[in-house]
Order: C-alpha cells, then structure tokens, then sequence
C-alpha cells in the first residue's frame, strides 16, 4: 500500500501554464464532452483519439507524464481484474493463449480497462490543472440555471470541491498510518490476505482522522462567518477569452472525431 503517497487525483499543481489558465467552465465542459465520448465510443479510435489528447493537454500544461498515470496505480489491480473476467467469461469462437480465452473476450477486456483508464485520466488532469476554488466557482457557475427550481448551486459545487480536495490528504494520512503501525511491529505487508487483515488497524484511525479534520473545517468555516452563497462576492471574476474559444474548438473537433469513430 505503500503507492498511497503517489496518489495525485484532487492535487492541484501550479505550473503556470495555458492550460491553468484557461477558465474552469471551459475545462469543465471539455471533460465532460470527452467523457460522454469515451463512454459511448464502441471502438479504439475514439479512446486513441482520447488518449493522445490527455497526453497533449498534460505536455501543455507542463506535467510529467508518470505523474499524470501514477492515478492508474492504485487501480492497477480492478483494470487487470477486468481484462481476466471478460476473457474468461465472454463467449466467442476464437480461442487464445491455449484455448483458455477467447479472442473476443481478450479485446472486450480490454477495451473496457481501457476506457476505464481513460475516465480516471481525464478526471485527474481537470484536478491537476485546476484549483479547488476554481473548480467549485465553475461548478457554480456551470449549475447557476438550475438555482431557478430550487437546486443548491453554490452548496452541490462547494461539496464536491471538498471530496476532491480530501482525496490526497487521506491518502497521505493513510500512507503516514501504514508507516506508524509498520513501526509498531504491525504486520500488514505480505499477500493479499495478510493486508487485508491488516487494513483493520488502518481504517479504524483513518476515519476518526477524517471526522477530525472535517470538524476542524467547519469550525474554520464557521470562524470565517461562512454562510455559503448568501451575501458572497468574488474575488477575482471569471471570464472567457480567446484562448478558451481555441481550446474548446479543439476539444469540440476531438470530440466530434470520437464520435464519428464510434
């Protein structure tokens, strides 16, 4: 378990690049057009068309590329667990590897653990260009309509910024607990069993530390006179410029690649 310190899905990492600076709204909207593609796509094509975009958006924006998949890490396990079970489990008359899979069941696995990847890389370079409060202002703006029948714009947009943002601190919170309980002569390394057992001394702390830090931000909230969007102004005003139009014309032509290749 020790790959929970390498986690980066909800870091945010300044670089200064065009890609942070384009508008959240902007960043947003494009994730969401290349998810719905990815998840509609039938073929490779759309997911090399995908890929090759996630790639080029992190060279942009001045990110390793091991950083950006070191999010596949710790699902390594479910991705390859997909491509076994559809192998194995998917009828076709074409065998391989010895007739214990078939060749539709081979490609089918592994087009869904790469679509899977796909989802899990494009939510990661929107949190790894973006920052909380940029992120939850687009959101906010993004659901501003949906206030007219009585939707919690401001409350949905601050709740989930929250959940992401908490995602690398327990994760690192979980990586410090491992090593603490390491030195305390906890055996929780080994096979798949014996961690298994092990995640009993993990959990147990790491919820009452993720209560503990979840008390502590309401009491900064509530010292802060935070009463959510009542009375709030912002800072800096958010606005499209040219650039944004530039990106979303090439994530449109993408898109409509994908979906021409489905």
């Amino acid at each position: 378990m020790s790959y929970l310190n390498s986690i980066t899905f909800g870091r945010y990492i300044p670089t200064g690049s065009v890609v942070h600076r384009l508008d959240a709204r902007t960043k947003l909207i494009s994730a969401l057009a290349l998810l719905s593609a990815n998840v509609s796509g039938q073929s490779f094509a759309p997911l090399a068309g995908m890929f090759l975009l996630v790639f080029a958006v992190a060279g942009l924006a001045h990110l390793r590329l091991t950083l950006v998949l070191s999010n596949l890490r710790p699902m390594a396990w479910l991705l390859a667990l997909t491509v076994l079970l559809n192998a194995v489990l998917t009828p076709g008359r074409g065998e391989a590897f010895g007739g214990a899979f078939t060749e539709e069941g081979v490609r089918q696995g592994l087009f869904l653990a790469l679509r899977l990847a796909g989802l899990v890389l494009t939510a990661s370079l929107l949190t790894l260009t973006t920052s909380p409060l940029d992120l939850a202002d687009g959101m906010e703006r993004l659901m501003r309509p949906a206030k007219r029948v009585g939707v919690p714009a401001h409350e949905l947009a601050m709740t989930m910024t929250i959940a992401l943002r908490f995602v690398p601190t327990l994760a690192d919170e979980a990586e410090r607990l491992r090593r603490a309980q390491l030195s305390r002569g906890a055996d929780i390394e080994g096979g798949l069993l014996r961690r298994l057992r092990g995640l009993t001394s993990l959990l147990v702390p790491l919820f009452l530390s993720a209560f503990r830090r979840a008390d502590r931000l309401a009491v900064a909230m509530e010292a802060r006179c935070y009463r959510g969007e009542e009375g709030r102004t912002h800072y800096a005003q958010a606005g499209f410029r040219g650039i944004d139009a530039v990106a979303a014309v090439a994530v449109a032509l993408v898109v409509a690649g994908m979906w021409c290749w489905k």
